[in-house]
């Protein structure tokens, strides 16, 4: 009997990455979605990352979340081995900004697409929502979350202003 996967799985290429990962399987976890986050180097494990995505669709999983920094390789070496769909988090770095990640990232070849996000903790919440979206596709419950979201979302911005209403008055 072979183990059964959460829905999406989170990959960073070094603990390091962990600060801004939690952000995504917070996001993920709030929403109800199952999440196993691993740590996966394009560079320094290799055949661990061929494995695991040459292995992901049959365990269960539905999205795979890649984040790395600097030569951020891991959402295009996940991507070549996988049918599933990979979202990329470009990992700021120091030297560049995150602008090294980000191109790592976004720029693969024509047939092995990554969804990329932004640099740093808006593109992991970003990256979890967008899973998110894909998984209510087959899942109207999370359809229902995401529209929640959405509410809550507009809801926030409408009371902020309101705020600002207020002091500008005062």
């Amino acid at each position: 009997m072979s183990k059964q996967c959460a829905q999406v799985a989170v990959l960073m290429g070094s603990a390091s990455d962990w600060g801004i990962v939690k952000e995504t399987v917070d996001t993920l976890k709030k929403f109800g979605v199952t999440v196993e986050a691993k740590v996966i180097s394009a560079h320094r494990t290799p055949d661990l990352a061929s494995e695991f995505s040459k292995n992901a669709r049959s365990c269960g999983y539905k999205v795979i979340i890649a984040a790395a920094g600097g030569a951020a390789h891991l959402a295009g070496v996940i991507a070549a081995h996988t049918t599933l769909s990979v979202i990329g988090i470009p990992i700021y770095t120091s030297s560049l900004n995150g602008l090294d990640s980000l191109l790592s990232t976004v720029q693969m070849p024509g047939g092995i697409p990554v969804g990329t996000m932004a640099v740093g903790k808006s593109g992991a919440v970003n990256a979890a929502i967008f899973a998110v979206q894909m998984l209510s596709l087959s899942d109207k419950s999370l359809e229902d979350k995401l529209n929640q979201y959405k509410e809550d979302l507009k809801k926030s911005v409408i009371e902020g202003d309101a705020k600002i209403q207020s002091d500008l008055s005062e």
